[in-house]
């Protein structure tokens, strides 16, 4: 049976070139498990694998969507059978191999996790790879011992998916949230989130002092670059700071002073390929931790064929929270 996917190709005359096609399941890659897609999501990386694909796509043709969630239709893995509610993030789908930007995937079943008791397809999609992301970034601030007493932790990049679910994770949990972002006018919207305190991300993102008064006792940052620098030189003592993004470049213009003067703690945050055990345990945290409503509020749907222009305007920083894809729409 036919379907429709967004799909990019590379050619002579067009270079990279995005389009929405009626493909037929033969045409999908190798897999062992085929699941009809009920939803998928628009991250940064997305916007990358859209926009021109640079340091994204690593074959063509590929459909892209780095996330999806849905029941499957077919198997061959002795883990999944048809009917099963699955969820996807990672593993190199949308990158090298076809993602969620259609109406069915075919993919390894090692790289999918059950849809956890508690979440909708809908909902594990808006939680999609940004609110993993943002529970393995909690996970490893509490795996090196902070707690709400510890002190203030700040969220970079805060409007946007992995800094709005780490602010509702964190303010959940009883920490007094810092949120940073260049957006003024999401201050509402990151208050209504948990967010005690609002930071000009100006105050951030130019370059600064090896060691700056301490601040926080802990930070989730998304921005990279002189962000990060500046949010290590603001942490406290024996603080903590994880890295899992790089909205604002990939470079590190700092220097080790944070980490032989104050004993702070860099940790980078992986979520492409991080072990299924640790994926289980964020998505288990997340269903006891994350207050759906707040996820809805952070949430906005979109049909399939709306996906390239919200990719461009991610890349813009124009997208608050998290977009969800109903590629059926």
């Amino acid at each position: 049976m036919s379907f429709r996917a967004i799909r990019v190709t590379k050619d002579d005359e067009r270079g990279h070139h995005v389009e929405t096609v009626t493909l037929e399941e033969e045409e999908l890659h190798d897999g062992d498990v085929t699941v009809a897609v009920d939803y998928s999501t628009v991250n940064y990386k997305d916007g990358l694998a859209l926009a021109h694909g640079k340091g994204i796509v690593r074959t063509y043709p590929l459909v892209p969507g780095i996330d999806f969630a849905g029941t499957v239709e077919s198997s061959t893995h002795p883990s999944f059978a048809p009917g099963d509610q699955v969820v996807l993030n990672g593993y190199g789908v949308g990158e090298g191999h076809d993602g969620g930007f259609a109406q069915k995937a075919r993919v390894n079943g090692d790289w999918l996790v059950p849809l956890p008791a508690g979440l909708t397809t809908r909902q594990a999609a808006a939680i999609g790879t940004a609110g993993y992301t943002a529970m393995l970034s909690v996970l490893a601030l509490e795996d090196a011992g902070l707690t709400p007493d510890s002190g203030d932790v700040l969220v970079t990049g805060a409007a946007g998916g992995v800094g709005s679910v780490a602010v509702s994770l964190l303010a959940g949990l009883g920490y007094r949230v810092l949120a940073s972002t260049g957006r003024a006018a999401e201050a509402d919207y990151l208050r209504g989130l948990g967010a005690a305190e609002i930071i000009d991300r100006a105050e951030l993102s130019e370059p600064g002092r090896p060691l700056g008064k301490e601040r926080w006792a802990g930070a989730v940052d998304s921005v990279g670059s002189h962000t990060l620098v500046n949010v290590l030189a603001g942490t406290r003592y024996g603080g903590t700071v994880t890295s899992c993004g790089l909205a604002q470049g990939i470079d590190l213009p700092g220097t080790v002073v944070p980490f032989i003067l104050r004993g702070v703690t860099l940790t980078g945050i992986d979520s492409v390929q991080a072990p299924m055990e640790r994926r289980i345990r964020a998505y288990e945290r997340l269903v006891r931790d994350l207050d759906l409503t707040r996820l809805e509020t952070m949430t906005t749907l979109v049909a399939l064929d709306e996906v390239p222009a919200v990719a461009e305007r991610i890349l813009k920083g124009q997208v608050r929270g998290r977009t969800v894809v109903d590629v059926n729409a």
